[in-house]
């Protein structure tokens, strides 16, 4: 098996990974920490397709996809935390004034699980912030320990996966997620 990572610009590969089930969705499409909230909520159904094709259009791409072949079986949101919801983030905090980028979500599809593709995904989209001049790459995944995941609460990844990819603890935060601490990891990129 050979993983590819490249740059989300094919929405309907971004579709596939993390676009809703029905057309009326008022979720995903991964906008919630990439957009403020009130825009969030405005987002209803195909709106929320629509601005996620609009950002594939654009550069930088909003994040990476994984590829075996030409099939997409994973997803990595990854952009200036400048751009995201985690610049007035209450619970994640900031290190320092560095323009870093935040890797805020990892989706693997089923069928795919537990063949690696996780970590491709982190190290291809630290290549693509570094692409992009990145300084830092930030993650805020749980700290778990041994404990099992919930699966949809597996998206902000889990902490050895990111100290595996050479990130370091850098701050504990006040968010929590399916009842585990969630960390700041940073990758300095200098």
């Amino acid at each position: 098996m050979t993983i590819t990572v490249r740059p989300a610009s094919a929405v309907e590969d971004v579709r596939t990974l993390v676009g809703p089930k029905s057309p009326t969705a008022t979720v995903c499409w991964c906008l919630s920490h990439r957009v403020p909230a009130k825009l969030d909520k405005e987002l209803r159904g195909p709106a929320r397709g629509a601005y996620v094709a609009e950002l594939c259009r654009r550069e930088p791409a909003p994040g990476v996809l994984a590829y075996e072949g030409d099939e997409p079986v994973g997803w990595a949101a990854v952009a200036p935390r400048s751009e995201t919801a985690y610049a007035r983030s209450r619970t994640i905090p900031h290190l320092d004034d560095l323009p870093v980028w935040s890797l805020w979500c990892v989706r693997v599809r089923p069928g795919h699980r537990k063949q690696g593709i996780s970590h491709a995904l982190i190290a291809g989209a630290v290549d693509f912030a570094r692409a992009h001049g990145a300084p830092a790459v930030e993650a805020y995944p749980v700290d778990n320990g041994d404990a099992r995941v919930d699966v949809t609460m597996a998206y902000v990844g889990m902490r050895r996966n990111f100290e595996r990819a050479g990130f370091v603890h850098a701050a504990d935060t006040t968010s929590v997620l399916a009842g585990h601490p969630r960390v700041l990891m940073r990758l300095d990129l200098r």
